[in-house]
């Protein structure tokens, strides 16, 4: 049977040795499934190239000027792959020239940021134990020419794009534009994105370090809740499209008695409703915590139809939605409650890398660099079914990657918590 193999572009003929000791094929390849019902895989299978160094490479090493920029909301691990980039490039083919593009894409435009900065193996060297990116980072386009002609008096020839879906999008415009000025450059993602909602990618770095912190944030509200009768305690937590955050924290910490997500519209009002099961919630245990993704419930506040400055619909605050629509509902039934209400976000996607994350950070960057020096373009890497692979950008920004109502996850947040299915 044959199958769909996702080309990845390549700027030419890679011609120069790689003083890598080891090497992967081109012909080898990971499935976008690794399951399926019958005898024959689905007729849609697409067949992703492995990542890893190749034996041959398009950029001389000794000559080739790379620059890394960072885009979009902090998360954690972005020093942890400026810093691996850097060192793979410096110290796996001794490059000499790492550029630091500051304040996101915007850093592309020299009228609209601070000057880039050298990157080197001293100044990289502590900056995994900190939250947050060296760089900096911003929302918002770029002018492409001026970004292009930018890069090209430069003289960079690789480009690591780190953010979401806008930045991987932007940087494949990148590419297109360089490649029509005659500028042969190697632009490579990696994909950022604490929701951990990129379709083709198993888990994006940041989210196993978001959902550590957030199970800690839980523990503290679940201590408030029962401190006082009554006691309600709201926390929301990341998650603008995909309740993976959300479902994993509630899992986790197990002390959660509601879990609301932006997959499953949910009612208020009504015996079905979630202010009737945390009233009769409250007459069996008297404490509660409620966990509420910020994309959640979207379709009770109304949408504003405004943009923010990466293009995403602007979400209205759920947040206090419900911790209003609680306080007004236990008062108008004459039932004393108290409320604490928890939004860690900012303190989340500060926080360092944790242990895994770490590792994921450190392997990414160094799969981007290997496709980057034997000239490969317009591809993030992705971290898919437990291997490395090569995934062309307009394949990762077709679309997201959402929680499953019937997947395992979600029963496991059904289990946890002992809510209804659903709230009518």
């Amino acid at each position: 049977m044959t199958m769909n193999v996702a080309t990845i572009a390549q700027l030419g003929e890679a011609q120069f040795s790689s003083p890598i000791p080891f090497s992967i094929d081109d012909d080898m390849f990971t499935p976008s499934n690794v399951q399926w019902k019958g005898g024959q895989p689905p007729e849609d299978m697409l067949l992703f190239e492995k990542a890893g160094p190749r034996k041959n490479l398009y950029f001389n090493p000794r000559k080739v000027r790379a620059a890394i920029v960072t885009c979009g909301g902090l998360c954690p691990g972005l020093n942890n792959v400026i810093r691996s980039v850097t060192r793979e490039l410096q110290r796996g083919y001794e490059a000499s020239f790492v550029l630091g593009i500051r304040g996101g894409y915007r850093g592309l435009d020299p009228r609209r940021s601070k000057p880039p900065i050298q990157l080197t193996d001293d100044l990289v060297e502590d900056i995994h134990r900190k939250g947050g990116t060296l760089l900096g980072t911003s929302r918002g386009p770029v002018d492409i020419k001026v970004a292009v002609a930018f890069l090209i008096s430069q003289g960079i020839d690789i480009l690591f794009t780190v953010g979401g879906d806008g930045t991987q999008r932007g940087g494949h415009v990148l590419f297109e534009e360089a490649k029509r000025q005659g500028h042969p450059l190697s632009v490579v993602g990696i994909p950022k994105t604490i929701d951990n909602d990129v379709r083709y990618v198993t888990r994006t770095f940041g989210f196993e370090t978001a959902v550590e912190e957030a199970v800690h944030v839980i523990d503290s509200a679940h201590t408030e809740a029962r401190s006082v009768e009554n006691g309600v305690a709201l926390v929301k937590l990341m998650g603008r499209n995909a309740g993976y955050i959300a479902a994993a924290a509630t899992v986790a910490s197990q002390d959660v008695n509601f879990c609301l997500v932006p997959e499953l519209p949910f009612a208020i009002e009504g015996p079905g409703g979630l202010l009737a099961k945390l009233e009769r919630r409250l007459q069996k245990k008297d404490h509660a915590v409620v966990v509420v993704a910020e994309g959640a419930g979207q379709e009770l506040l109304g949408a504003s139809g405004e943009k923010d400055e990466s293009g995403n619909t602007k979400l209205m605050d759920i947040g206090g939605y419900l911790r209003e629509a609680i306080g007004k509902h236990f008062k108008s039934r004459g039932i004393e409650m108290t409320l604490r209400y928890f939004d860690p976000s900012y303190q989340i996607r500060g926080r360092p890398a944790n242990t895994e994350d770490a590792l994921l950070c450190d392997r990414l960057g160094r799969h981007a660099v290997h496709a980057a020096m034997a000239g490969k373009t317009g591809l993030v890497i992705s971290y898919l079914h437990g291997q490395f692979v090569h995934v062309p950008i307009e394949i990762i920004v077709g679309g997201t990657k959402r929680l499953n109502p019937d997947g395992e996850l979600w029963r496991s947040v059904l289990s946890s918590t002992d809510q209804p299915a659903k709230f009518a």
